[in-house]
């Protein structure tokens, strides 16, 4: 369970994924030399019962200079800690003057830019849950929490103070907590229990860092785009990491966050194909599930309503001694509880008719019954045209009569699951909301 079974040596810092993106950016025409005076914790917070301990690095300054070393952009210059420079100088320049030596001190670079800014805000339970289940005394749990680190990074010119670019970047942080359990009298006096579990918290010094990192890569990419400083080879604008950037860019409006997609991934118009099972709850003891097949067709109102119509054919049978097959054709009113993702809860209800037939879909042995239904059901979106969905929902008849026996004071239903495919085409709902509002 990732227990340290004994002391670990000192070894060398953790290489993130940002770092290497940094060091994979393609080389600069000039390196732009940029003084750092300070980039510290702004947030002002501090760690819940834990005296005066903050809750962020106060060491900002540093990652952010290790981060401009590592981009290979950038020379930066002593500036957080210049005094002790210039002392150094001056006891350099006594020293060898007393002897009559040349001091051979070069003169000090100055910096271009500034880069200035900072970790603005620190959020704490940003979300929070989990999931458990014990039977019998034998169980597990799994809970986490995510909080969520903020830095802003300008670059400003030194020669007109102009603000040149503003870099905005937040990276989460996970905490995670898992566990399993027993505890059971295996004999009479005789009790077991045992439990094990760990919890892993991200360091927020790696948060961080992080998030400068990709805020540096951002300076240098949106830099070279507004003309600030350019790239060695002129063909280097067409880089595997620009254009990456550049599609981060154009996806940024429609993430929340949460890291979640806030663009609709629907269309206004669907069509179903699904493998459905029915389990008749009639008159007949020993019921058993029936297997059909269902076509239907959606039409979006909005990001989280729709309607939908359905056709199906199926059977239902009982235990050896019943057995029909029917059809039936509804059309439901869907209510997706977070449209917007990639697994998408929803709640469906609608109504519709059923008929028994002998021989094929038009041979009915009598007059359709009602229905009505409610469910719930799961969609999963593949991509822009397709979703998978799987469901289950209640089916009430309103009437008794539909396994040709009635008896008792409660009407026939069924339980049916279902699980299939949809293919989304025609307009985006965002495209037909911006024209509505347009005309």
């Amino acid at each position: 369970m990732r227990q340290p079974a004994q002391p670990e040596a000192a070894r060398i810092g953790e290489v993130t994924q940002s770092t290497l993106a940094l060091k994979e950016l393609p080389a600069p025409k000039t390196k732009v030399v940029a003084a750092v005076y300070q980039f510290r914790d702004q947030t002002g917070q501090y760690k819940l019962n834990a005296g005066f301990s903050t809750a962020v690095t106060q060491g900002g300054t540093n990652i952010l200079v290790k981060a401009l070393k590592d981009s290979g952009w950038f020379v930066p210059i002593e500036r957080e800690n210049v005094n002790n420079l210039l002392n150094e100088r001056k006891i350099v320049r006594s020293t060898r003057a007393q002897y009559k030596v040349e001091d051979g001190l070069k003169p000090l670079l100055y910096a271009s830019i500034i880069l200035e800014g900072g970790i603005v805000s620190y959020d704490q339970n940003v979300i929070t849950g989990g999931a458990g289940l014990r039977y019998f005394g034998a169980g597990g749990s799994e809970e986490y929490r995510q909080d969520r680190v903020t830095v802003y990074l300008r670059a400003i010119s030194v020669q007109t103070g102009e603000v040149l670019k503003v870099i905005y970047v937040s990276k989460t942080l996970l905490s995670q907590a898992i566990d399993v359990g027993l505890f059971r009298f295996v004999s009479f006096k005789r009790l077991l229990e045992a439990e094990a579990g760990y919890t892993y918290n991200e360091p927020s010094q790696i948060a961080v860092t992080e998030a400068i990192n990709k805020a540096v890569q951002g300076m240098i990419l949106e830099g070279a785009q507004d003309g600030l400083w350019l790239f060695k080879e002129p063909r280097f604008a067409v880089d595997r990491a620009v254009l990456d950037y550049k599609k981060e860019q154009e996806e940024a409006p429609n993430i929340n966050m949460l890291g979640q997609q806030m663009s609709n991934r629907r269309t206004d118009l669907g069509l179903t194909l699904s493998s459905s099972s029915l389990l008749y709850m009639g008159d007949y003891p020993s019921p058993k599930v029936k297997t059909g097949l269902e076509l239907g067709m959606q039409y979006n109102l909005t990001t989280r309503l729709g309607v939908q119509a359905t056709y199906g054919i199926s059977r239902i049978a009982a235990g050896g001694s019943f057995l029909s097959k029917v059809s039936y054709l509804e059309t439901s009113l869907l209510y997706r509880i977070l449209p917007n993702d990639i697994i998408s809860p929803y709640l469906f209800g609608g109504i519709g008719l059923v008929a028994a037939h002998e021989d094929h879909i038009l041979d009915f042995r009598g007059s359709p019954t009602t229905k009505s239904n409610a469910g719930f059901g799961l969609e999963y979106v593949v991509n822009k045209n397709i979703g998978i969905h799987a469901s289950a929902d209640y089916n009430v008849l309103m009437n008794d009569g539909l396994d040709e026996i009635e008896q008792g004071k409660y009407n026939d239903f069924y339980w049916r699951g279902k699980i299939g495919v949809t293919y989304y085409f025609g307009r985006s709902l965002t495209d037909r909301k911006f024209n509505f509002k347009r005309n």
